[in-house]
């Protein structure tokens, strides 16, 4: 299992839901965090959260949906001399749920793909490089398992894009100790998710860290939270790396 202690990782959209149960697990590891959220006082309670357990930890903003504000974010980190180990690509967007779902606007996709897709190909494109120089790197992609729902096309197609993203980019991965893996939450009650969900976010840990403790040099898996749901963190590790295929 990856040591992740004094590693830094990059957590977006780190303010609410499954980004902050994120950034407090990895905290509790002793892990530096970069906390992202559209406006840095979305993130500042939890910010003072993660300084309690004794590690560093600052935050960015960026509106996902602009491409250049993502740029920006990226240049910030770097520019603070911040060497990012660890990704979690956690934040997106989902439209309304259109139960008309022939008359779902072009707008629901163009919005969907910005957030939950291209803005996650930027990071992995600015970051993932650096990582495969320093031979050390994880990055976490949170996806969906929502399927045959036509009225929440955008979301689900968006998500499925970072699927296939993720299990192609990783295939050219291997021998260098970066990897590249998905996890998904489940349906849980946040703010994206809504009140009428049946699993309470905390159910989302350990499987939307696990990536992150991955040591076995294999990527594009999904780890499903419905998979290690109860399980410590070691016991989830022992299982995933004992599975052939996930």
């Amino acid at each position: 299992m990856l040591d992740v202690n004094q590693k830094w990782a990059l957590v977006t959209g780190a303010s609410r839901g499954i980004g902050s149960l994120i950034a407090l697990f990895m905290a509790k590891q002793g892990c530096n965090l970069v906390l992202h959220s559209r406006s840095l006082s979305h993130t500042t309670k939890i910010m003072q959260q993660v300084k309690a357990l004794g590690v560093q930890v600052y935050h960015v903003e960026a509106d996902l949906a602009n491409h250049l504000a993502v740029v920006k974010m990226l240049d910030e980190i770097e520019a603070r001399g911040t060497v990012i180990d660890i990704v979690f690509n956690n934040a997106a967007v989902q439209v309304p749920y259109r139960d008309d779902f022939w008359s779902t606007p072009v707008e629901d996709f163009e919005l969907s793909f910005r957030v939950n897709f291209s803005a996650v190909t930027t990071i992995c494109y600015r970051l993932v490089p650096k990582m495969i120089s320093r031979g050390i790197g994880r990055v976490i992609n949170i996806t969906s398992g929502i399927m045959h729902q036509p009225e929440q096309a955008a979301y689900s197609a968006s998500k499925a894009a970072l699927d296939k993203f993720s299990k192609d980019l990783g295939n050219r991965l291997e021998g260098t100790n970066v990897l590249i893996n998905l996890a998904d939450p489940g349906w849980c009650r946040t703010d994206l998710g809504g009140p009428l969900a049946p699993d309470p976010p905390q159910n989302s840990i350990p499987a939307v860290v696990l990536g992150a403790f991955m040591n076995d040099a294999r990527s594009g898996r999904v780890f499903e939270a419905s998979s290690f749901s109860g399980m410590s963190l070691q016991q989830a590790v022992e299982k995933a790396e004992s599975l052939s295929v996930l």
